[in-house]
């Protein structure tokens, strides 16, 4: 099985982000993006995934977080992407159905190659801390895009706090699901590739 972790940087005008992710950790971050509601829930994907993820990153965020939250989602996409590899040893399939008080999230995701995703869920308000609430589904787009995961994500609830984070934590256990060894030696695809 091929080195299982990944460093990944970008820079552009907007943003400056650092991401360094090993898919077989122990749940550890450090995560820093001057957004604390982004970084609560990007701490607790990482917690219930089972892989550790180091995210630095900066933005215009004088502007709104828009940029930031886009661009992490692309480098943390593109490291999942390299620390994958070829697929070879995966599960590639995951999935996890996470409660949190009234609220419940589903995830399934397949890490087969192609980006896809389908966002099911409403929140009630407009905000979540300082972040519109529609950059959530943006953000998982990125990252399943420049991934290549298909994900489908669904999650019902009154509060959105609960929704949201219960959201992070099951795409967290799924991808870590997905990606863990399957004591496999090839790509799990009747194609033989992804």
């Amino acid at each position: 099985m091929q080195v299982r972790e990944s460093k990944v940087s970008r820079e552009t005008k907007e943003t400056n982000i650092h991401i360094d992710l090993k898919l077989d950790g122990k749940g550890t971050s450090q995560v820093a993006t001057g957004i604390p509601f982004f970084d609560h829930m990007l701490q607790a994907m990482t917690r219930h995934g089972r892989f550790d993820l180091e995210v630095r990153a900066t933005g215009d965020l004088e502007v709104d977080t828009h940029h930031t939250v886009e661009d992490v989602g692309i480098v943390l996409g593109t490291a999942v992407r390299q620390a994958v590899g070829e697929g070879v040893g995966i599960r590639r399939f995951g999935h996890a159905i996470v409660p949190m008080d009234e609220a419940l999230a589903t995830v399934a995701l397949d890490l087969g190659g192609r980006g896809y995703l389908v966002f099911a869920g409403t929140f009630h308000g407009r905000r979540l801390g300082n972040m519109d609430v529609d950059i959530f589904e943006h953000f998982f787009h990125s990252l399943t895009a420049r991934a290549g995961i298909t994900a489908h994500i669904s999650f019902s609830g009154r509060n959105d706090h609960h929704q949201c984070e219960a959201v992070f934590k099951a795409f967290g256990i799924a991808l870590g699901d997905a990606a863990a060894a399957s004591g496999n030696t090839g790509v799990p695809s009747t194609k033989g590739t992804f």
